[in-house]
């Protein structure tokens, strides 16, 4: 091992190698810890994002719900009126029932006149 010679351009070739390794691996680290950092801020906007999507989301949701009920009564009015109108109807067709049959034995020639 003693008489090894090495040329000064091999050296400097490995030289130059390990210190573009050592740089390259400090570059990727580096790379590394951006990307973990955006990461890490990207999903704490993601989870703000949710939060106010939600909330709005619950916000149009309930607006929603209070035109459902809006349109409930509504149709609560309606079935409401559609009742008290057959109601009605019912009276008058009984009423007009007794009507004809008081006039049909008015005009029945069998029946005693008054």
């Amino acid at each position: 091992m003693e008489n090894i010679k090495l040329p000064i351009a091999l050296v400097a070739a490995m030289a130059v190698q390990l210190a573009g390794g050592v740089w390259w691996v400090s570059q990727q680290s580096s790379t590394i810890s951006s990307l973990e950092e955006t990461v890490s801020q990207l999903g704490s906007r993601m989870a703000i994002e949710d939060n106010i999507n939600l909330k709005r989301d619950v916000q149009n949701n309930s607006e929603e719900i209070n035109d459902l009920w809006t349109d409930l009564n509504s149709v609560v009015a309606s079935v409401v009126a559609i009742t008290s109108l057959k109601q009605r109807i019912a009276l008058i067709e009984n009423d007009l029932k007794y009507m004809m049959r008081d006039y049909e034995s008015a005009n029945d020639p069998r029946s005693p006149r008054q």
